[in-house]
């Protein structure tokens, strides 16, 4: 579905008054007050190795890093910023049994294999071991990209994408891209920062990964502030070589937190040749609220309503871009942010038609959802899911 209209510079304009700017500002922090209680009370040094506990499933995923590597057992890197790229294989052991979006985490430090999320393996790589990993995975031929978002631990990161990966049943190398984030709610300006350092980083195992003949599918889901480091990476090959590498197909992009007019010059530089883009949307990111307030009242593109005019209007002639609308779709809290790994319906749709060399459309949305509706409206009504896919492909 192609959409139409006018008034882009609608989106531009602030938060309509100083007395909805504070009761975002409230409801938000508030509801992020409340996951960050949560988050507290993860252990450090989940990331000791313990011995595997049969039946449980294992992922065996590469970690590239930019942090600063940690002297605490078991958390192996901080939330600052360090001098050159860190490589690590993990094998993350996950329970079976527990239900599709959530994580057992441990309540105390490394943790019951029997019940909980934990590392079985933990092996530093150099950059020659890191191209030996991809040949090891030849067998897909294909790599899955997670990169995380805003105050994410390290341990934290690597435990989200093998959730994920297991959850979706994604066949392809999993590598994990770890920014160095503090951590840390009150971060978020340095947590912005901190993804700015880290995009040439980025590229850099973009390049590792196209370049190797044993690697021909690369698909990249980057999660809330890790939207804007993948566009800007993506941004920085395409003005390097003149265009994204055909082998980077698909770009998820989950609660991405960067403003529209951003977003849309980043895919003009990319140029015509880039990948097919999916955005994961949602009116009611509670976490989006938040930055949209620290932003200036900026809209962010995860928050979109595709109800308003203005914001179609917007998006309107962008060539190779599907947006799924989440808004009516609830996840393991009253935040929203993390709908996309947390919602059992959209981990499935993710693992089926993402990452199995297919791209979304609104046909088959119509086969997955219930009654998708023919017009915009009638299908933002009728279903939980909405997708909408822009006529033609980029390339």
């Amino acid at each position: 579905m192609r959409l139409y209209g006018s008034g882009r510079r609608l989106l531009g304009a602030p938060v309509a008054g100083v007395c909805e700017a504070r009761s975002l500002l409230r409801g938000a922090v508030g509801a992020l007050l409340v996951t960050l209680a949560g988050c507290a009370g993860l252990p450090e040094g989940m990331l000791i190795a313990v011995p595997p506990s049969p039946p449980a499933q294992e992922l065996d995923l590469l970690a590239a890093t930019i942090r600063t590597p940690s002297e605490t057992p078991g958390v192996l890197f901080s939330g600052t910023r360090g001098d050159t790229v860190a490589y690590t294989n993990i094998v993350v052991s996950m329970p079976k049994g527990r239900p599709v979006g959530t994580i057992p985490w441990p309540h105390h430090a490394p943790g019951n294999p029997e019940t909980d999320i934990v590392a079985t393996e933990v092996e530093p790589l150099d950059e020659a071991s890191m191209r030996t990993w991809f040949r090891s995975h030849e067998n897909t031929r294909r790599v899955f990209v997670f990169i995380h978002g805003f105050n994410t631990r390290f341990d934290v990161a690597v435990f989200r994408m093998a959730q994920l990966v297991v959850d979706a049943r994604i066949d392809a190398a999993p590598v994990l891209f770890s920014w160095p984030s503090r951590g840390r709610l009150l971060d978020f300006k340095l947590d912005h920062q901190n993804a700015t350092y880290a995009r040439s980083d980025l590229a850099k195992l973009l390049r590792t990964a196209i370049d190797s003949p044993n690697v021909d599918e690369i698909t990249i889901l980057a999660h809330s502030m890790g939207s804007w480091l993948a566009m800007e990476a993506l941004r920085q090959l395409a003005l390097q070589d003149g265009a994204v590498s055909p082998k980077i197909d698909n770009l998820l992009l989950a609660s991405p937190e960067l403003d529209i007019g951003l977003f849309r010059r980043q895919l003009e530089e990319m140029g015509p040749n880039r990948p097919h883009v999916t955005l994961f949307v949602s009116r009611n990111d509670q976490a989006l609220r938040l930055s949209r307030v620290i932003s200036g009242g900026m809209t962010r593109l995860g928050a979109i309503d595709l109800t308003n005019e203005a914001y179609r209007s917007e998006i309107a002639g962008i060539d190779g871009l599907t947006i799924v609308d989440l808004t009516e779709t609830r996840g393991a809290d009253w935040i929203n942010h993390n709908i996309y790994a947390e919602s059992p319906d959209v981990v499935r749709l993710i693992g089926q038609r993402l990452t199995q060399g297919q791209v979304l459309t609104d046909a088959q949305a119509s086969a997955s959802l219930p009654e998708a509706a023919g017009d915009f409206l009638g299908a933002v009504m009728a279903t939980p899911i909405v997708i909408l896919d822009s006529a033609t492909p980029p390339r």
